[in-house]
């Protein structure tokens, strides 16, 4: 086995084929979750006449090149959505594995990383972060957390904890001011909260991966981004973006370089 992965480029190679797996699955359940249907009953089927789709014509990425991206029976297209999700989970996956070798570490991050593409989905589409991610990826967090290699049980704990209560407190806390404020900013939007339960939700499953000091920085980091890129495209399409796809980039870039700057941060900006 330690021969099998002297060769530099065969595990990310592996890791990336999995990982078309896991991205052909995320496309059903960032699709079907936000909807409340099973991803399970009924099988893939073509969107336009409603066949099922074979076997042969379901692989990741490859079928729909060698489908030119149309539906065998209509020929009606099919969303280049799919292979682009399905290729982006494959690099997320070989990423992973190329920085961290063959290590429970590797797999923990890539689950992170794919969960938080499917949210970001989620979100993007129908302003939804289904609860299997959210809560789904705490459970699966705080389990993961036992592994060697990552965050300790009690650091998982406390993130998933603070995660939450942050959240929970910046959305009633904002509220309020709101309300205070210009109430009829809620009812324009057509909302009850400043924000929503899904944010919430999911930084709690964030902080079951890294821990307290990454959901600061996840906060951080994903208010940043909204605030740098939802004022022009918001103008520009007239259309609101999730929070949620903020937070989930931001958590992407807390568990691969959160070390990093925060290091700089506190040697570079406080010393």
């Amino acid at each position: 086995m330690t021969a099998l992965f002297s060769v530099p480029w065969l595990l990310p190679a592996i890791a990336g084929l999995f990982g078309l797996l896991f991205g052909s699955f995320l496309n059903v359940c960032s699709l079907r979750w936000p909807q409340d249907q099973s991803v399970v009953s009924p099988p893939s089927h073509c969107p336009g006449c409603d066949m099922p789709i074979r076997w042969f014509d379901n692989g990741p990425v490859l079928s729909w090149l060698v489908l030119r991206g149309r539906c065998r029976q209509c020929e009606e297209p099919i969303s280049i959505q799919y292979p682009l999700v399905e290729l982006a989970t494959g690099l997320m996956w070989a990423g992973v594995f190329a920085a961290h070798g063959p290590s429970w570490e590797a797999v923990r991050g890539s689950i992170f990383l794919t969960i938080l593409f499917g949210i970001a989905l989620s979100d993007a589409r129908f302003y939804i972060i289904p609860h299997e991610m959210s809560w789904g990826g705490a459970a699966l967090g705080l389990a993961m957390a036992f592994l060697p290699g990552g965050i300790t049980a009690v650091s998982a704990v406390l993130g998933a904890a603070f995660g939450y209560g942050v959240l929970w407190l910046v959305a009633v806390g904002g509220t309020w001011l709101i309300r205070k404020v210009s109430p009829e900013r809620l009812e324009e939007h057509g909302v009850d909260s400043a924000m929503g339960g899904g944010d919430i939700n999911m930084m709690t499953m964030v902080g079951a991966f890294v821990g307290m000091w990454g959901v600061g920085l996840t906060i951080f980091l994903g208010s940043v981004l909204a605030l740098i890129i939802h004022g022009p495209i918001s103008m520009v399409y007239r259309r609101l973006i999730p929070f949620g796809v903020f937070l989930a980039a931001a958590a992407a870039v807390a568990y691969m370089w959160g070390d990093v700057i925060w290091g700089w941060y506190l040697t570079k900006i406080l010393l």
